[in-house]
């Protein structure tokens, strides 16, 4: 049972935390997650697949969201858009292909690697919704590795509560999109001018996550979309700038092998050994298999949540609606770019090594 398994991993991170085994990471955060998630099974907001418990929650309406940000004009401006591989952005993706942008999409817990890159002219038009699928981007994906020289445009990230007010984010507790923006930070890919999007359900704007007890690996948003609106953020908080090894703990890091192999690398150049964070209690995966199994067939009318409204302090934005097969790894040689007959401009666009392009 999902609630008693959130309410087990809760308990054992206040214990840790009473402990002083855990660093400055809160029980708060977790109580706050089993609030949102509670409610939106309960409220029959939660889609599948449920229960919505350990996940970025899937809810009625998610792919509302996909068409408000292709109302922004951030949107339309980008040429490539990381977006997370969670169930309620799939819509999100197939909008990024059907656009003719490059879609950049996190291996999944980075288990097998970094980045998935899909490219909207090597792939039919007819397939662009299954290649948003984790079967898809594996069939169409090309791999993207650390030491690609590339430029993301946009990030879109899913979320479980966002404070509108100040743009701080809980995600579901596994830290992936902290790390992911972290790594792409450490390349040069993003920047603090990168804007960050999260796709969520009204009810998920909540009121209290203080921007004092955000971490310095924490990445706020700065525009959030919700099936009803488009909310512009007056962020004060600052964008992560880079991976910080000190807040990594060990046991995350014995998880993701990229970041092993990123950490052992950057210690051989370095000559001495990078730090390593203080313990963590892991949280449980998510439940697979239980489609459906919930109180709710998540197609009931979406309820409003606590912290939505007006009184958060975000400013609505305006729509606008101005219009808009596998290589190797991405070529950081100059050389190699030129081969392909591609001029450098002001921002970075690799080519795959020419051997590996379709005549």
């Amino acid at each position: 049972e999902s609630r008693d398994r959130m309410a087990e991993h809760l308990k054992a991170v206040e214990e840790a935390e009473a402990r002083g085994e855990t660093g400055d990471r809160g029980a708060w955060k977790w109580a706050i997650r089993k609030r949102v998630w509670d409610f939106m099974e309960e409220n029959d907001i939660a889609a599948n697949p449920r229960p919505v418990h350990h996940r970025i929650p899937n809810f009625v309406n998610a792919e509302q969201t996909a068409k408000q940000v292709e109302k922004l004009p951030e949107f339309h401006r980008a040429r490539w858009v990381k977006v997370n591989p969670d169930s309620p952005q799939k819509e999100v993706r197939a909008s990024v292909l059907r656009a003719g942008k490059m879609l950049m999409v996190p291996q999944p817990r980075l288990r097998t690697g970094f980045f998935s890159l899909l490219n909207p002219q090597r792939i039919d038009s007819s397939k662009f919704s299954f290649a948003c699928t984790q079967q898809g981007v594996v069939q169409f994906g090309e791999p993207v590795s650390l030491d690609a020289d590339i430029k993301v445009d946009m990030i879109v990230i899913g979320s479980v509560a966002v404070n509108p007010s100040n743009g701080a984010r809980i995600g579901k507790g596994e830290g992936f999109a902290e790390l992911e923006y972290g790594m792409l930070r450490w390349m040069g890919a993003v920047d603090d001018d990168t804007p960050v999007v999260t796709c969520i359900h009204d009810c998920q704007l909540v009121d209290d996550i203080p921007s004092e007890k955000m971490l310095c690996h924490d990445v706020p948003v700065d525009i959030i979309c919700t099936p009803t609106r488009i909310l512009r953020v007056n962020r004060s908080l600052p964008k992560p700038t880079g991976i910080y090894w000190e807040k990594l703990s060990p046991q995350k890091l014995a998880s993701i092998r990229i970041l092993q192999q990123l950490k052992a690398k950057l210690e051989r150049e370095l000559g001495h050994a990078l730090p390593s964070g203080p313990s963590e209690v892991l949280p449980p995966t998510a439940e697979r298999g239980e489609k459906g199994k919930s109180k709710g067939k998540g197609k009931g009318k979406a309820k409003s949540g606590k912290g939505e409204g007006g009184k958060s302090g975000y400013r609505e934005a305006d729509a606008v609606t101005n219009g808009a097969e596998k290589t190797s790894r991405w070529s950081r040689s100059q050389a190699q770019e030129e081969a392909t007959g591609q001029a450098r401009g002001s921002t970075r666009r690799w080519q795959p090594k020419p051997s590996a392009v379709n005549s």
